[in-house]
């Protein structure tokens, strides 16, 4: 048997213990301290377009302050995009808000404009007011169309959070994934492109948002010389031990991205033309996919096998894989909340399959993966 083969686990990259003693040697073991500065200011220069960038506790916590930046209030609502992780949508629940859920296109798997304008113009006719926010993702690292969903919300006068938490380095017009929107979010957690061992960050548009974030994440105290407060804050801020980790991963980042970029390919050569199995890649060369997760399409009425046959078959192979996530209008916690679409996100779900994708992986090892789902789709 061979050694397990995981489908993403976190890669060092050799500095990270050095600026972590760092931390240690300078007493600087709370959140806040020059790990915290070097690593917010790494991602600036890193996503570009004039960004200022606040490390958070969580991905989760970026949403759920940048749609507090946004005035989401108990009763207004925000339409999210059904295909993604809870993390995407829980937020604006810890706010009050009422998720409206949106269907992908199937190009991305994204939000699809489509749907999304008709969501705001029935939401407009329904309650009597526009969405508060919205909340596209960029979904196992793929670009949404930005510039259709970005236009429809100009025209609308909505703002856009945008969610690439599993984008870092993903690019859609040569432009970072995480600058489009008012807010961006990225996500650090332990099988993501980088990780800081769990961690987020928030990308704002000016200084001032920035500023923002920071006092909301501090507990909202206000610069006085005892703790005073006029607003409910949270505690949400990284570690500088955390922030060491990233700063070690910053060095690494843009290798990480190229050796999934890399793996996404040999999966594809490794598939060409088998029938029932299709790798989803960019639709054009508009899409620069991180491809944090390489995902199959599976056909069982070609190959006879469906998706979560060959999860099992790869499981007793001792290979991890991951089936895609379940949308959020599926989900019971969701079930009556509003949702615009068709099928297409449903589909992708009981289609699709996430197959070993870490950058630590060699060719030998993705090899291995698509060799066994080959065996077991053609056996009798």
């Amino acid at each position: 048997m061979n050694d397990r083969i995981y489908l993403s686990l976190a890669h060092m990259g050799g500095r990270e213990q050095e600026f972590i003693k760092e931390a240690f040697d300078t007493n600087w073991v709370v959140p806040l301290g020059p790990n915290v500065n070097a690593f917010e200011q790494a991602l600036a220069e890193y996503v570009g377009e004039g960004r200022h960038v606040v490390a958070l506790s969580a991905g989760t916590a970026a949403v759920h302050l940048g749609l507090l930046q946004l005035g989401v209030q108990p009763g207004d609502e925000v339409i999210c995009q059904s295909f993604t992780f809870a993390a995407s949508a829980n937020p604006v629940t810890y706010l009050g808000g009422v998720p409206v859920f949106v269907d992908s296109e199937p190009d991305t798997w994204n939000m699809s404009p489509e749907f999304l304008e008709k969501a705001i113009l029935d939401r407009k006719a329904r309650t009597g007011k526009y969405p508060k926010a919205i909340i596209p993702v960029h979904l196992y690292g793929m670009p949404a169309k930005m510039d259709e969903i970005c236009a429809i919300a100009a025209k609308y006068a909505i703002p856009v959070l945008e969610d690439a938490a599993e984008a870092i380095g993903s690019e859609y017009k040569g432009r970072k994934c995480g600058t489009f929107g008012e807010f961006g979010v990225l996500s650090f957690n332990g099988n993501k492109m980088i990780t800081t061992s769990g961690g987020g960050a928030l990308v704002c548009r000016t200084e001032e948002e920035a500023k923002r974030t920071v006092f909301y994440a501090t507990q909202a105290r206000e610069n006085r010389p005892y703790y005073y407060h006029e607003h409910i804050g949270y505690n949400y801020r990284m570690s500088n031990i955390c922030a060491g980790i990233g700063r070690g991963q910053m060095l690494v980042l843009q290798e990480h991205v190229e050796r999934r970029r890399a793996i996404h390919s040999l999966y594809k050569e490794l598939f060409g033309g088998m029938a029932g199995i299709s790798v989803k890649s960019a639709p054009s060369a508009d899409f620069d996919s991180n491809y944090w997760l390489t995902c199959i399409e599976v056909d069982p009425r070609v190959c006879g096998k469906s998706a979560d046959d060959i999860r099992v078959y790869l499981e007793s192979q001792n290979i991890e894989s991951r089936l895609l996530w379940r949308p959020m209008h599926m989900q019971p916690v969701y079930a009556s909340n509003p949702y615009y679409g068709q099928d297409v996100a449903e589909t992708a779900f009981n289609r699709g399959l996430c197959l070993p994708s870490g950058s630590s992986l060699s060719d030998e090892q993705i090899r291995l993966v698509a060799d066994r789902i080959k065996e077991f789709v053609t056996a009798d």
